[in-house]
């Protein structure tokens, strides 16, 4: 294989196919439409989802349980991760957590839980702290502190409201 063969057949700009303008242009007649049917007429749209009148796949699937579409995702970190990942006296944050692979994914608020040692004094900023995570941090002389949360916005129109 030589290096000018790597791009070849690859093509970044296609051009756009120019239906109707006759046989020669190998879209003419009708158009790439086919012959007869609903998608040949003019006017005709789709839904991107539509199975050609069989029972749609999102209609065949059982559903079970309930989803709240609006749940706050919540990262996990455990004690025990920060005790092996940060050295005494560090100061934890969401940030640094994303740094060292601890938090990974995309997530609305940050937790620490209890499992695990810690003997190392840590600053750890979290959104929300188990009874034993907070218990473990103050013992070994480190700092907790509670960042807020996302606020709904029925809190901030009431808080817009009081401030007129």
């Amino acid at each position: 294989m030589n290096l000018n063969d790597i791009h070849r057949g690859i093509h970044k700009n296609r051009g756009r196919k120019r239906l109707g303008r006759g046989t020669g242009s190998g879209h003419g007649k009708t158009a790439g439409r086919g012959h007869k049917g609903q998608g040949s007429r003019n006017g005709v749209s789709f839904k991107s989802v539509f199975q050609g009148g069989t029972m749609p796949m999102i209609r065949r699937i059982p559903k079970r349980g309930f989803n709240n579409r609006w749940a706050l995702r919540v990262a996990v970190v455990n004690v025990g991760d920060l005790q092996t990942a940060f050295e005494a006296g560090d100061e934890v944050t969401p940030e640094a957590l994303v740094a060292k692979n601890l938090a990974r994914g995309c997530y609305d608020e940050l937790k620490v839980l209890g499992e695990g040692e810690l003997t190392k004094k840590l600053t750890v900023s979290a959104h929300r702290f188990s009874k034993s995570a907070a218990e473990k941090i103050s013992q070994a002389g480190g700092q907790v502190i509670v960042l807020p949360g996302k606020t709904p916005v029925e809190k901030k129109k009431k808080q817009l409201a009081q401030t007129e």
